[in-house]
This record gives structure tokens, sequence and C-alpha cells, in this order.
């Protein structure tokens, strides 16, 4: 099959097309026809190897450590069971499925996510992958795409985990920074179709954009966002879902109201953060970092893609053979919703 790998850290042109075995099921486990892949900043990350590590921030490393190379990439699947591992259910083939890319450290609903298909084992950047089965989720019946489906698992899972942590309720106001990106657009739908008022923080060309994904006002973040936020929301913020940290970070816990949780699962505005902790112990506010999702969030997140409950937008789609060009679209950051990949298109364009 063809497969698209990197072999070391560097930039796009580390991205490898070439032709490996198919992978071959093992007990409990199935091998799904990839149909469409959405891209992720974590494939950028992995690919550059810009997590660090504890203790050393500046180490290149994968999402949770050394990458073991070569790497397939692709965390967010969409397909079709091809086949069964010894033992497992046949009745599954053919079935449409989204690949939960989360591995867990444990068994149960509220497990933590401590790797990541496309990192810590093979991903979607193939024609085929081989995915544990009570990964897969069943969503032939679903009205979305595949490419729709695709940009499901690691964006809005993000978004979802962020809303389930930060204890949202219906009719608070939430905060969306980076509401354009991947993760931000499906914040600001989860979060206003579960009742929220929702207040995002984008660039001033996708403003618009961000207001049909459903916010209620939208501050340009060329601008003084912290007063643009203030003016958006005078009595304040209950949740912030935030992507950006950095700075934005002590100039927006202030902004929370009594007992107001600030969220954080990414860090495109810098890893560094200064607080001023009594604007936490004072108010009852909370920080909390937020990974991904566990398994119930995925659950329910696949219970709106059964009924369509979000749509994922699609920004552009690229045969697998130009991932290097769909990354570097993805690290331009000058288009709004999702990039995916098809792996049976062919290369040229």
């Amino acid at each position: 099959m063809r497969a698209v790998r990197i072999t070391r850290h560097g930039g796009p042109e580390v991205l490898e097309v070439t032709d490996v075995p198919v992978p071959v099921p093992g007990d409990g486990e199935a091998l799904v026809r990839v149909a469409a892949v959405a891209l992720n900043n974590t494939d950028l990350w992995t690919r550059e190897g810009a997590y660090g590590r504890p203790g050393d921030p500046e180490a290149r490393s994968g999402w949770r450590g050394p990458v073991a190379f070569p790497r397939v990439q692709g965390a967010d699947v969409a397909g079709r069971v091809e086949a069964v591992g010894p033992g497992g259910d046949a009745g599954l083939v053919g079935r449409r499925v989204v690949v939960d890319p989360a591995l867990y450290d444990g068994d149960g609903p509220d497990a933590h996510p401590v790797g990541l298909m496309g990192s810590e084992r093979d991903g979607g950047y193939a024609e085929f992958v081989v995915a544990p089965l009570e990964r897969l989720h069943d969503v032939t019946g679903s009205p979305l795409t595949d490419d729709q489906l695709a940009c499901l698992p690691t964006a809005y899972g993000t978004a979802l985990g962020m809303i389930e942590r930060g204890r949202m309720r219906e009719g608070e106001t939430v905060l969306v920074t980076g509401a354009s990106g991947g993760v931000g657009l499906a914040a600001v739908q989860i979060a206003r179709a579960r009742g929220a008022r929702v207040v995002a923080v984008s660039s001033g060309p996708k403003t618009d954009a961000v207001r049909e994904a459903g916010a209620h006002a939208v501050v340009d973040r060329a601008g003084d966002v912290v007063a643009g936020i203030r003016a958006a929301a005078p009595e304040g913020v209950d949740v912030a879902l935030d992507v950006v940290a950095g700075e934005l970070v002590s100039d927006g816990v202030p902004l929370l109201r009594e007992g107001g949780r600030w969220v954080i699962a990414g860090a495109l505005g810098g890893y560094e953060v200064t607080l001023d902790v009594r604007r936490l112990y004072l108010h009852n506010a909370q920080v909390i970092g937020s990974a991904m999702h566990t398994p119930a969030h995925f659950g329910l997140l696949m219970d709106l893609a059964r009924r369509a409950a979000v749509a994922p937008v699609v920004a552009a789609t690229y045969p697998l053979g130009r991932a290097a060009s769909a990354q570097e679209e993805l690290a331009r950051r000058e288009h709004v919703g999702k990039i995916v990949l098809h792996p049976g298109a062919p290369a040229a364009r």
C-alpha cells in the first residue's frame, strides 16, 4: 500500500511517500481502509519534534516521548472495516467507522490519553491502518461525509474534552481562543449546540466564518483582545477554552467570574506563563489542563456524529501523495476549518 511516513524530525521535506506492506490485524484488532484522514497541528509538531520533555522543554520529542521511526503519520481516520483479526466479529466488515486515535492509560471510561495514533503508533496517512476493535465507532448511518467524519477525532475530541473538563453548563458565557482553527471552530460549534453564549477570538478576515460556526461575538486578535472580551462579556467569562495560552492566560484569568474555569489544550501563543495566583484562590477560579478526550468523551462525540449535531468545515482536500503540501497549507494558518487527505486519490491535482 501507499503510505506517508517520517524517518526523522524536520520540515515538510522529511515526509516520505513510499510503498509498505499492508498491516495485518492481530487479536482484538481490525484493518480499516482509509477513506479520509484529517490533518492536525499534532502532525506538524510530531514531525518537528516540538513537544519537548519533562525537564527539557526544548528537546525534540513526539507527543509523549521519543518517536520510533519510521512512523506513518495521521491521527484522524474515517473509513470502512476491511478485515478483523482472529476471533473478531466478521459482521464488522464493511461497516463505516471512525477511529478513536488515543492510546489510553487504562480500560475505564475516564482513562487518560497517553499516546496518539500517528505518533506512538502508525496512523492514517496510508491506504490502510490497523486499530483496536474497542477504538472503532460505527457511524454507518451518519449523514456526515467521510471528509467531515475524519475532521472529528482530534479537533472535536479535544474541544469536547475541554468542555467536559471545564464543566460547561447551558447558559454560561464561554470564551474560545484560536477560534478559526480546527479545535477552536469545534469548540465554538459544540459550546453553541450545548446552549452557551460564545465569545470567540479570531483574526479579522475569519470573523464571518467564526460567526457562521455559532459565535455570538468575535473579538479581533489584532486589536486589544482583553478590552474586546470585556466589551463582549461585561459580566465576565464562566469558562475559557484556550488553545493559545502565552500572555493571554495571565491577561485573561482576571476576566473569569467567581468559580470560573480556564481550560488549556494548546500553546500557540507560547508555553511559558506568568500568573497572579491571587486571581485564582481569591475567586475560586481554576486553570485546567486538557489533553484530548477520554473514552467517555469520544462516545459522546460519536453520538453527535451519528445525528450530525455538528457540521465540520472542510477547508481543502489533497491526495495522499501531496501530504507535504497539505501540511504546508496547515502551517500557514490562512484557512478556516480542516484539511483532509484522500489516500485513494491520485497524486496529480
